[in-house]
């Protein structure tokens, strides 16, 4: 899957990938790490790969949830899972027609641009076809973790997808190392 050497960066989308989809959650108790996530996550900063996430929130246009609300989520997720290098996140609804919601490139682009990379040298791990389009469209490289989300026709259309997201990870870094301590957390 890796293009000959690892990505100078890993860019997660949120609900459904690093951690269970909780649809427009504005609860931090709500959030729960993926099976994987820190194993995969431990993975690639003991290898020195940059982390970082891209996340459409829509909730916040439609007025489910407030600004301060996804703040305390994303929190909850740096504190469960982090410290990422980059935070990229769309407030947008689907109607609004910006740049920044996936599946256009805005988000992978800002992260990029933020870590001081091309987008090139990113990767992009999500569970939807925004998802990869999001990635394709910005020159990076996607691979789909598929969730029972996740249509039929998004799996087939994936150039790299993996079981799960540790094998995700391993597939990009190109390693086959161990599981930490049993099994995918």
């Amino acid at each position: 899957m890796s293009r000959g050497r690892p990505p100078a960066a890993v860019l997660f989308d949120r609900d459904g990938t690093l951690v269970e989809n909780v649809p427009y959650n504005g609860d931090p108790r709500r959030v729960v790490p993926m099976a994987g996530a820190r194993s995969a996550l431990a993975l690639l900063r003991r290898r020195g790969v940059r982390t970082g996430v891209i996340t459409n929130q829509s909730g916040v246009a439609r007025g489910l949830i407030t600004a301060a609300q996804m703040r305390r989520v994303n929190e909850r997720v740096e504190r469960l899972l982090g410290p990422f290098d980059v935070w990229a996140v769309c407030p947008h609804g689907p109607e609004d027609g910006c740049g920044c919601r996936k599946p256009a490139p805005g988000l992978v682009l800002a992260a990029a641009r933020e870590l001081g990379l091309s987008p090139g040298d990113c990767a992009v791990i999500g569970d939807i076809g925004s998802d990869m389009e999001a990635a394709a469209a910005a020159g990076a490289l996607g691979v789909l973790v598929p969730t029972p989300v996740t249509l039929p026709e998004e799996v087939r259309r994936a150039a790299h997808r993996a079981p799960h997201l540790l094998g995700a990870v391993r597939g990009l870094l190109g390693t086959a190392e161990p599981v930490l301590e049993g099994g995918p957390r």
